[in-house]
């Protein structure tokens, strides 16, 4: 299917590895020239070998102060406008509210929320002028069902979708969509700090916690980065025009929400 963003900009923050680099790799597929951004540059470069060629890496740590500001400029110098952004961060560290200092739950809003907000208002601009806009920010299904031992995802992440909730009904008009896409337990490296974590609370083995996490959803298995990308592809595509100010999840079943 052709997505009718061949030719387009698109920034995915932390899309060296992971849900983001699954992104990226669909973006990149439907013809899109795609900049990835992420802390580590070995990452980086072993993305850009999966990317292939019209696809560069953006060292920086977004949660630094400068640093978005700094990687769109350079995306923007050499790519071109930013039309598509998808906003990404490693989920704030687990554990229940008493453990976590305030200047843990500081740096947890600046990395989770403050960058993508940061972010959005930078590439807004030029998609106001173009008309046409999409933004995607990778969330987390606790959104919508709160998770044990994860009082800061629990709260940050509904900070996000609050504010790019709003953001989507302001400029529904001019072309820009804002969609968030909301992945349950999946088998990446944010899942093995939550993982790493239980372990050592538990006294239990990885193994047994992992086979208890995939018995929790409906699918019997935890979700695989590739399960995610196609979705964040059709969201920035043209054909997703009429879609916005949703929070799509990718979850296997786990939310047992009606909504």
């Amino acid at each position: 299917m052709d997505l009718g963003i061949a030719g387009e900009t698109a920034l995915v923050l932390g899309g060296s590895k992971g849900l983001g680099l699954d992104c990226a790799l669909e973006l990149a597929r439907a013809g899109v020239k795609v900049a990835i951004n992420g802390r580590n540059a070995v990452d980086g470069a072993a993305a850009l070998k999966k990317l292939g060629e019209g696809t560069i890496f953006v060292q920086g740590d977004v949660a630094e102060p400068g640093q978005v500001a700094g990687l769109i400029d350079s995306v923007q110098k050499k790519l071109g406008p930013i039309h598509i952004l998808v906003t990404n961060a490693g989920g704030p560290p687990p554990g229940e509210f008493h453990e976590h200092s305030i200047e843990v739950w500081q740096r947890a809003i600046n990395v989770n929320m403050l960058s993508a907000v940061e972010a959005v208002q930078r590439v807004l601009p030029g998609m106001k002028e173009a008309r046409f806009g999409r933004i995607v920010n990778i969330t987390s299904f606790v959104v919508k069902e709160p998770y044990p031992n994860m009082a800061l995802a629990n709260s940050i992440r509904v900070g996000l979708t609050g504010a790019m909730s709003t953001l989507a009904r302001e400029v529904a008009s001019q072309g820009i969509t804002v969609n968030n896409i909301l992945p349950g337990l999946m088998d990446t490296g944010a899942l093995q700090r939550v993982i790493d974590a239980r372990v050592k609370k538990q006294g239990s083995s990885e193994q047994k916690v992992k086979h208890d996490m995939a018995a929790s959803i409906p699918t019997g298995r935890l979700g695989l980065a590739e399960d995610f990308g196609p979705l964040c592809a059709f969201l920035c595509s043209r054909r997703a025009s009429y879609i916005t100010a949703q929070n799509i999840a990718v979850d296997g079943g786990l939310i047992r929400g009606l909504i």
